[in-house]
């Protein structure tokens, strides 16, 4: 379930237990709904697929902070090698190796094809003659919504900025 803060920014993916928690708390709304039901023996409510929390989160906004993950990489690099775009095999790649000075750190992890890792191996990109695609950066916050959740519901893709959506296409 995709959750979104009072202020209908998409904050967080959750289960739908973990939802039906909130509603029943009263701590979230029911933004859009499915086509089944919830029930148990006393109660039944429709089954949320976006909710609403009804007071203000403060997220943090230090991405650069933020832990760096396989999955995290993978989503910010649009779940492709950044070197020759290959969608299966994936692992990360370090842009200028550790070896050589490189960090690790976002500016300096790309998602790449086992392939391309290894033809690139310990060597600098001028040396392999292999630049990423894209310059890698700090992600937004909403490619950590792609980390929860690599397929997007439909139902979402209206609470989610225009680019996060079309990154997940």
């Amino acid at each position: 379930m995709l959750v979104l803060n009072a202020t209908f920014e998409p904050i967080n993916v959750c289960t739908v237990r973990r939802a039906a928690v909130l509603l029943l708390k009263a701590k979230a709304e029911i933004v859009e709904h499915g086509q089944w039901e919830l029930r148990s023996e006393h109660t039944a409510m429709p089954r949320p697929v976006v909710i609403r929390l009804m007071t203000y989160v403060k997220v943090p906004r230090d991405t650069h902070r933020r832990k760096i993950t396989r999955r995290a990489v993978f989503a910010r690099d649009g779940w492709a090698c950044q070197y020759c775009g290959a969608r299966q095999n994936l692992t990360v790649d370090h842009v200028i190796p550790r070896s050589k000075g490189g960090s690790s750190d976002w500016t300096n992890i790309v998602a790449s094809c086992a392939p391309c890792n290894r033809r690139k191996g310990d060597h600098l990109p001028s040396q392999a003659g292999m630049h990423p695609r894209c310059k890698p950066a700090a992600p937004s916050p909403n490619v950590f919504i792609h980390v929860a959740s690599p397929t997007i519901p439909p139902a979402w893709r209206q609470w989610l900025p225009i680019a996060t959506v079309a990154d997940a296409a």
